[in-house]
C-alpha cells in the first residue's frame, strides 16, 4: 500500500486528493508542524533528506516532490484518467499549468511569506516586496484571464493539473490578494473544494488553514 508522510497545512492535502480521485487505497502517515515555527517536525528527516513534505512510500521506492509525485501516481495507476490525451491541444495546457503551480505560483507566494517576517526598515525589502506583489497580481490576472475562457486549467475537464494547482491557489486567497475581484478564480477554487475526493482528502488529512 502507498504510504503517504503528509505534514499538516502543507502541499501533501494535493496527494490525498489525488489518491482519493484515482479511488486508491493509502496510509496516511501524520506529522505536525511546530506551533510556533510553523516548521516541518525532525522526524521526516528520516523519510527524506530534506525533510520535506510530501513524500511516498510505494514499496521500495520513495518519492519526494508534488510535482512528481502526481506525474508518477497517474502514469502507474491512473490508467488514463486526470490526464488529456497526449496528442490533445489540453495535454500542453495540462503540463504547463502542472508546473507552473511550483515553478511559477508558488515561488512568488513562497517570497512574499518570508519578506513578510523580515523587518520592513529597509527600502530593499519594500522594493522587493513590491515587485513580488506586482508579480503575483500578474499572475492570478492571467489565471482569471484563462479561466474565464474554460472550466479548468487544461480545457473543458478536470485533471491533475488542477489539483497541482489548488494549493497556490489557496495559500493566493490566505496571502496574495485573492478575493471576490476575481470572480472565476474564485468559482473555480469552490468547485474544486465541493469535490467529494476534495473532502475526503481534508477528513483524512485535515483541511488546509494557510495563514497569512
Amino acid at each position: 500500500m502507498i504510504e503517504v508522510h503528509h505534514l499538516n497545512n502543507s502541499r501533501s492535502h494535493r496527494i490525498l486528493w489525488l489518491l482519493e480521485e484515482l479511488a486508491l487505497p493509502y496510509e496516511v502517515i501524520a506529522y505536525q508542524r511546530d506551533p510556533v515555527t510553523m516548521l516541518a517536525p525532525p522526524s521526516l528527516y528520516k523519510i527524506h533528506p530534506l525533510g520535506k513534505s510530501p513524500v511516498i512510500k510505494d514499496g521500495e521506492l520513495v518519492l519526494a516532490e508534488s510535482g512528481a509525485i502526481v506525474e508518477f501516481l497517474v502514469g502507474k495507476y491512473g490508467n488514463g484518467a486526470l490526464v488529456p490525451v497526449t496528442a490533445s491541444a489540453a495535454y500542453a495546457q495540462y503540463l504547463y499549468w502542472l508546473h507552473f503551480a511550483e515553478a511559477s505560483a508558488m515561488t512568488q507566494l513562497i517570497l512574499k511569506l518570508y519578506l513578510s517576517r523580515v523587518p520592513p526598515e529597509t527600502g530593499a525589502t519594500a522594493a522587493l516586496m513590491a515587485r513580488v506583489n506586482a508579480q503575483i497580481s500578474t499572475q492570478l490576472d492571467y489565471m482569471e484571464s484563462v479561466l474565464a475562457k474554460q472550466p479548468y486549467f487544461a480545457g473543458e475537464a478536470f485533471s491533475a493539473a488542477d489539483i497541482q494547482m489548488s494549493f497556490p491557489i489557496i495559500a493566493a486567497t490566505a496571502r496574495g490578494g485573492l478575493d471576490a475581484g476575481r470572480p472565476h478564480l474564485m468559482k473555480y477554487l469552490a468547485s474544486l473544494q465541493a469535490r467529494p475526493a476534495f473532502e475526503r482528502a481534508n477528513a483524512r488529512g485535515g483541511k488546509l488553514t494557510l495563514g497569512a
